[in-house]
């Protein structure tokens, strides 16, 4: 393998420094060759628009780095086809390994935010010294006992079962990678079992009970708008708050909401009724928020159980509860499985289903309470 330090022409006179991992080429049936090439892009840059003195002393540097971190990829390469260990990776610091990859994911917000979740759990048990030559088959289950037995939320309660698997899942992840990247020389993920999913408690409301909402006093309006309109529509918390007039279309008599889901990053298209549009309230600048003036916090939470008591229901509802009661009403008023699911934005229909079998529970419910007759035959 070749190993050499390139550079890619970028504009305003900057160019970028990269190592090329060339590995010869190969040609195919139809005679035509393909090189095999891998690129490590080092966030170096040479500036050749500036001439001051500043500027070529940082442009030595960068060259000066990028020169020595090829010599490492080389070092280690030569490693790796000798066998010889790599003491470098493994006096790598884990916690500061494991950090760099739960940074790598910041764009996906719901995944960084389960990754440093995690990452503060595992920094409670991992003492912060530790480098990859500490890490066994023994950490790994001490880590999942510490998830199972000692950590804490912050209401000083353990874990649920989700959420242990979740962030035990993310802890193996890391390991996974660590092990493909040669700073572990085993695969030591095996070493204990996964916790196994529960299944959610899905509080919902029926239909009868947000008709007795909608007639409730609450005293925050914007919260009862808001949280009616997540009965009709299914929309998240999330999308709900950061919602701007932008996004809400009025087609004639028809509306709908063109957004981009917070929780998983994809675009939707969520026809909603004219009932969900008039709680919006009246159009503002494309950029203002739709529903202004709400902070998710214990504030609207108490409130949100407040109003729910003062209707007569005692269930521990909160503002994600709004989003099951739409799939439950959707589902009982015969609307087909696969278009609630596309309508709430699941990626998977067997996250769905989970509602249709709370249907078929009420259903068998309901026909228990059919009194038996007294027949002669």
């Amino acid at each position: 393998m070749k190993i050499s330090l390139k550079r890619k022409k970028l504009k305003n006179d900057r160019e970028s420094l990269f190592i090329e991992f060339y590995n010869g080429s190969t040609v195919n049936e139809n005679g035509k060759r393909k090189h095999n090439r891998t690129f490590e892009y080092l966030d170096l840059y040479i500036d050749n628009g500036k001439s001051d003195r500043k500027t070529k002393i940082t442009n030595k540097e960068n060259l000066e780095l990028a020169e020595n971190i090829l010599s490492i990829r080389r070092s280690e390469h030569v490693q790796g086809k000798y066998n010889i260990a790599n003491t470098r990776k493994k006096n790598t610091n884990f916690l500061d390994y494991y950090n760099k990859l739960k940074e790598d994911r910041y764009e996906s917000k719901g995944n960084y935010d389960n990754w440093d979740a995690a990452g503060l759990h595992l920094a409670r048990f991992c003492p912060v010294h530790y480098t990859f030559d500490q890490i066994d088959a023994e950490f790994v289950r001490g880590f999942r006992r510490y998830l199972d037995k000692t950590a804490l939320t912050k209401s000083k309660t353990l874990l649920s079962q989700n959420t242990k698997h979740t962030y035990f899942n993310k802890f193996k992840a890391c390991l996974r990678r660590a092990f493909e990247d040669n700073y572990l020389e085993t695969d030591i993920r095996k070493a204990a079992k996964s916790f196994e999913m529960a299944e959610s408690n899905r509080e919902y409301l029926t239909l009868e009970e947000v008709q007795t909402l909608a007639q409730t006093p609450c005293k925050y309006e914007r919260l009862k708008c808001a949280f009616l309109a997540s009965c009709l529509s299914g929309l998240r918390w999330s999308d709900i708050d950061k919602m701007r007039w932008a996004e809400v279309r009025e087609e004639g008599e028809r509306y709908r909401i063109n957004f981009r889901q917070k929780k998983t990053g994809g675009m939707e298209y969520l026809p909603i009724s004219k009932q969900t549009r008039e709680l919006m309230g009246q159009r503002r600048g494309n950029a203002d928020r739709v529903f202004k003036g709400l902070k998710y916090g214990a504030t609207l939470n108490a409130e949100l159980l407040k109003w729910c008591m003062r209707g007569g229901i005692t269930k521990h509802i909160t503002f994600h509860s709004a989003r099951h009661t739409n799939a439950l009403i959707l589902l009982s008023k015969g609307a087909d499985i696969y278009t609630v699911s596309k309508r709430l934005g699941h990626r998977e229909l067997r996250t769905t289903e989970i509602y249709a079998k709370i249907i078929d529970t009420k259903m068998q419910e309901a026909a228990e309470l059919i009194p038996e007759l007294e027949i002669n035959l």
